[in-house]
């Protein structure tokens, strides 16, 4: 049985510890949540469970889809096992619908379709509050070269047809994600970090009520049970 070891890294919403297994790392999430990069912050008891519940759940969905994702097992209720990897510092933002960042830059219509999904770069620095960049950005700022670039964008445009897919069947309409990659010890671009309502926006397909962290971000309630509602509806699927 896998053996938990020294704290490595905490960060807004989980703990990173090192285990007995070598390449192997032991992610706890937190009960806290974050908006404005964190300068709001609060405990909410119970989000922990629920979001490691959810992105396990959802791993292994992408996983047998041929995603893989330095996701190994879930250990416990907030706690879950995984590939150590080189966390890219991007993140990738996809968007199927008009909301956000992305309305208010652009002056579109907030809850727009989009003719098709559009992938965007962050680059993750919290000095510069992680600003959207381009490629020629991530190649200048030496993250990732072109072959990578064209790895993470496929990536991502794959999670996103099966994400579409997974939500809708359980009533849940997909409006956008961020999702991180790590490289792993050969190299390889795996998925990383965690898929949940804390980096998806998700909208009830019947009342486009919100069933992510906006409940939070904009104080409409309680983000709990929005979230056990999202669990319970993957966990029934």
């Amino acid at each position: 049985m896998v053996k938990k070891r020294e704290l490595l890294y905490e960060g807004k919403a989980k703990k990173l510890f090192a285990t007995d297994e070598e390449g192997h790392l032991w992610v706890q999430y937190l009960d806290q949540a974050t908006a404005l990069n964190g300068a709001r912050k609060d405990e909410v008891l119970g989000k922990a469970e629920l979001n490691n519940q959810i992105t396990s759940s959802i791993f292994e969905k992408l996983a047998v889809k041929g995603i893989e994702s330095h996701f190994i097992r879930q250990l416990s209720n907030d706690e879950q096992l995984v590939e150590q990897v080189d966390i890219i510092p991007l993140e990738v933002v996809v968007r199927n619908y008009a909301t956000g960042s992305f309305s208010k830059r652009l002056a579109v219509e907030e809850g727009k379709l989009l003719d098709f999904p559009v992938l965007e770069f962050y680059y993750k620095e919290d000095a510069l509050d992680d600003p959207i960049i381009n490629d020629d950005h991530v190649k200048i700022l030496g993250i990732a070269n072109d072959e990578e670039i064209a790895v993470l964008k496929a990536a991502a445009r794959k999670i996103n047809e099966v994400l579409i897919t997974l939500f809708d069947e359980i009533g849940i309409r997909l409006i956008d994600f961020k999702i991180e990659f790590g490289r792993s010890a050969d190299g390889s671009i795996l998925l990383a970090d965690e898929i949940s309502p804390d980096t998806c926006r998700l909208w009830d397909k019947e009342t486009n009520e919100h069933l992510d962290k906006d409940v939070y971000r904009k104080d409409l309630g309680d983000i709990v049970p929005v979230y056990q509602e999202v669990f319970s509806r993957l966990k029934n699927k």
